[in-house]
């Protein structure tokens, strides 16, 4: 099973049928064990993409309300060395950023040379809530897929290489996942008022969905559909496709300039 990038220009499969796991799937045994050979690649890989510090890596999270974003990340990219990742939220936008032009904030967060950077949302909240709920006229948040195409395709020319994951999931298991939120003290804080006006839009938000990956899955930096109704399948093919994107970059540990033996010789 691997995850394939959405076409550009194409409408992305966006049924609640597409969030379930596809017939014929892995157990979560299986899934575990693969998560777990994946997960020392991925360390592996990070220690090399690290000392190289010549390109990073920057992938983005979106997804509706309770789609699993926080969970995702953790289990995918928890294993990495702190020392060369992080994980960067976009919530609503300050007074100062607002002040500036709506990529001024993520442009500043762009992972640095050896780097993974991760975003919770991203740049794409700027073609998803101004759309919707109509914070801007048509003419404003239309132009905006061009200029992220255009601020991305820099980024991947200067060594940013970039993924996507769209984290899919069902409106009945948003429904199970909302009510686990309300009925469970330690996950109350995650749940607000605002997510049940978002779900009411739910048709909305759709279209908003679906165009965001028509108009803005580019060869450079491609969309992925995750199926996310059940966690584990989710994880699997998020990681699965991190670390082919790794490996295909190939990065190295860099040569050590100098005579190694000599200097072996000389430690008393």
């Amino acid at each position: 099973m691997k995850l394939k990038p959405v076409k550009q220009g194409t409408r992305p499969n966006l049924r609640d049928a597409d969030a379930a796991p596809p017939d014929g799937h892995p157990d979560h045994e299986v899934l575990e064990r693969r998560m777990a050979g994946l997960s020392r690649q991925l360390t592996s890989l990070q220690a090399q993409l690290y000392a190289e510090a010549k390109r990073s890596l920057l992938v983005v999270f979106q997804a509706r309300d309770a789609g699993g974003k926080d969970g995702a990340i953790k289990r995918v990219f928890g294993p990495l060395n702190p020392q060369g990742s992080y994980v960067a939220s976009f919530r609503a936008p300050t007074p100062d950023e607002l002040a500036h032009d709506y990529l001024w904030r993520v442009h500043s967060v762009v992972p640095e040379k050896g780097y993974i950077g991760i975003f919770n949302r991203s740049h794409y909240e700027d073609v998803l809530v101004p759309r919707v709920e109509k914070l801007v006229p048509p003419k404003v948040w239309k132009k905006r897929y061009r200029q992220i195409n255009d601020f991305e395709r820099m980024l991947a020319e200067n060594g940013v290489t970039i993924l996507k994951f769209f984290l899919h999931v069902s409106k009945d298991e948003q429904k199970k996942r909302f009510l686990e939120r309300i009925d469970d003290p330690a996950k109350n804080w995650k749940f607000r008022e605002g997510d049940i006006a978002a779900r009411e839009k739910w048709d909305d938000y759709q279209r908003a969905y679906s165009a965001m990956m028509r108009r803005c899955s580019t060869p450079w930096a491609p969309w992925f559909v995750v199926p996310a109704d059940d966690k584990r399948l989710r994880d699997y093919l998020i990681s699965r496709t991190v670390v082919r994107a790794l490996r295909r970059m190939k990065p190295e540990f860099p040569a050590t300039e100098g005579d190694l033996l000599a200097w072996r010789d000389r430690i008393v």
